[in-house]
């Protein structure tokens, strides 16, 4: 005969035995104390939490022969034919199993007979799993029921129970257990079963059952069959360490071990999906989190440190992968492919990895990290080398005005006690080397420069001319002065763009087109800046008129042909 299982052995018999739903149990209990029990409940709560059980005992207690305070009394006939199965006045249907219109009709004709006991009680199990006929069926007798039939509807997804059936019932809901409050039930039951629990076994049971009271016995149970080692439980918030650190050899560890340990890849990455879960609404909605408390900080910490954009992206990821693997071959290459998209930002360049990446950045900001701190020097064009105070100038320090930027005087206020990064960051680098950059700047001005800037300063520098570049300083020739005024708002948009492009701080200097180039910036004004001119373009060659000839019909490509070509495939319709 096999041996009963430890969550039946100890089911609790009372209201009084039900662990951590003392609300659910008060309201029960003085409704059955005043007479003024309710003719449909429903209760709604995680696996494992007494929602059933809760219905079992209320039933008993409303066909008990002796009924004290509210509690069945355990003993009579109609108690004990409750706990054994064989109550005709209790009734219990899956709706899972049992979900069609059919089954919920013979269930309605059946509640109007009569009944041996006071109440006869309907338990549907899993309700939310009922069509849409059978809810329908069931509705106008939840909405008049017969005086002595009393419905009991539970389910683990009220979101799911369409709102008609849940305004006719008396809606109770369900809590995991604090943690507290499970480690003491699982002392006190592995006592009184006999079982020695070492404190390392007993916090992996804590975890496994995750404040499920079911899941949790279940778990000592295993842990007993093992001769009380503590179980080998896959830990979840890793994955959520290599998001954060951007560590795939992590993420990939913990899946090897977890595979190790007989789990399919499937599985684990449906429960990777449901901690990321829980993490996103922790962030969105903690009052929906459905963990004991000690745990829900936990993930509430590792979710503020991951963010709501990554947690996103790893569940729409890793859910797509789910979707995949049903036809896969190896489900475990697919996992492990998309952790690695997860963790190495250079593995994605999808548009949500972008959101990811800038989320990250706005973190650092609000926590006053420098997201600066990591980025490599540039590179000095003079040398190959890394340019000295490279990290310096790219840090967001100080930024100077074009006067400033220029030659300082040496008695100019202040010039003696303060220097700005920016400046220093000019000290850093040698004549030559910014001479090489600037002639560089010069070079790749169209192709480098202006496609570094914004809409507003590429527009605006688009009409001006660059003429050259000498000792580090590329001039610029606005078409006129109130478009040179214009330039100089963005200057430094552009010296930042410059020093993005090609590593070293090189200033610009605006002047007037057909006008003499001066370095404002000199304190004695006016001095003369000698440029070495960029390459003029070659003169147009002279072109014989009499030469040229019609290009035949077919050479000649219309607007519609061209807009064919660029998208094939299309198909162009005339309206």
């Amino acid at each position: 005969m096999a041996t009963q299982s430890l969550y039946r052995r100890y089911r609790p018999r009372r209201f009084g035995e039900v662990k951590g739903q003392e609300h659910v149990v008060r309201s029960l209990r003085n409704a059955v104390i005043n007479s003024r029990e309710g003719q449909a409940y429903l209760f709604s709560g995680p696996r494992g939490t007494g929602k059933t059980t809760s219905a079992r005992i209320l039933a008993k207690v409303l066909n008990c022969a002796n009924p004290q305070d509210g509690e069945p009394c355990c003993e009579c006939e109609s108690c004990l034919a409750v706990e054994r199965g064989t109550s005709y006045d209790v009734h219990e249907l899956d709706a899972a199993s049992n979900n069609g219109v059919d089954a919920m009709r013979d269930l309605i004709e059946k509640a109007s007979l009569g009944t041996p006991g006071r109440h006869k009680v309907y338990i549907l199990d899993e309700v939310h799993m009922l069509s849409k006929a059978a809810e329908t069926a069931l509705l106008k007798t939840l909405e008049e029921p017969p005086p002595h039939v009393v419905f009991v509807l539970a389910t683990t997804d009220p979101q799911k129970v369409s709102e008609t059936i849940r305004s006719r019932t008396q809606h109770l809901q369900f809590h995991l257990l604090p943690m507290d409050v499970m480690e003491s039930h699982i002392r006190w039951l592995a006592a009184d079963a006999g079982i020695e629990l070492a404190d390392d076994a007993l916090q992996s049971v804590l975890l496994q059952g995750g404040g499920s009271a079911r899941d949790t016995v279940s778990a000592l149970e295993l842990v007993a069959s093992g001769g009380g080692d503590a179980l080998d439980i896959t830990p979840l918030d890793e994955f959520l360490e290599a998001f954060i650190e951007s560590d795939p050899g992590r993420a990939l560890t913990v899946v090897a071990d977890a595979m190790q340990q007989g789990r399919d890849a499937r599985s684990l990455t449906d429960d990777i999906v449901r901690h990321l879960r829980d993490c996103f609404l922790s962030l969105m909605a903690p009052e929906l989190v459905q963990l004991p408390v000690q745990r829900a900080a936990e993930v509430a910490a590792l979710a503020h440190r991951l963010g709501a954009a990554a947690a996103v992206r790893a569940m729409e990821r890793l859910g797509e992968m789910l979707v995949e693997m049903r036809h896969a071959p190896d489900p475990r290459l697919l996992l492990e492919v998309a952790l690695v998209q997860l963790t190495h930002p250079a593995a994605s360049n999808d548009f949500s990895s972008l959101l990811d990446r800038m989320s990250r950045l706005e973190q650092q900001v609000a926590s006053g990290k420098s997201a600066a701190t990591a980025r490599p020097a540039p590179v000095d064009p003079a040398t190959g080398r890394a340019a000295l105070g490279g990290r310096a100038r790219g840090s967001g320090g100080a930024t100077l005005s074009s006067a400033q930027a220029g030659h300082p005087s040496a008695d100019a206020p202040g010039s003696g006690d303060t220097l700005t990064a920016e400046t220093g960051a000019r000290a850093d680098v040698s004549a030559d080397g910014l001479a090489a950059a600037a002639e560089r700047a010069v070079e790749v001005w169209g192709s480098q420069v202006m496609t570094a800037l914004k809409s507003l300063p590429r527009a605006i520098y688009a009409a001006a001319k660059v003429l050259g570049a000498r000792n580090g300083v590329v001039a610029v020739a606005a078409p006129n002065e109130p478009h040179r005024v214009k330039c100089q708002q963005h200057q430094a948009d552009v010296e930042a763009a410059l020093l993005k492009v090609v590593g070293a701080p090189v200033k610009l200097l605006l002047s007037v087109d057909g006008a003499v180039a001066h370095d404002d910036s000199d304190s004695g004004g006016g001095n003369v800046v000698a440029l070495k001119l960029a390459s003029a373009p070659p003169p147009d060659e002279d072109v014989d008129l009499d030469g040229l000839v019609d290009a035949p019909p077919e050479a000649v490509v219309t607007p519609v042909e061209r807009l064919a070509q660029a998208f094939p495939g299309s198909q162009i319709i005339d309206e």
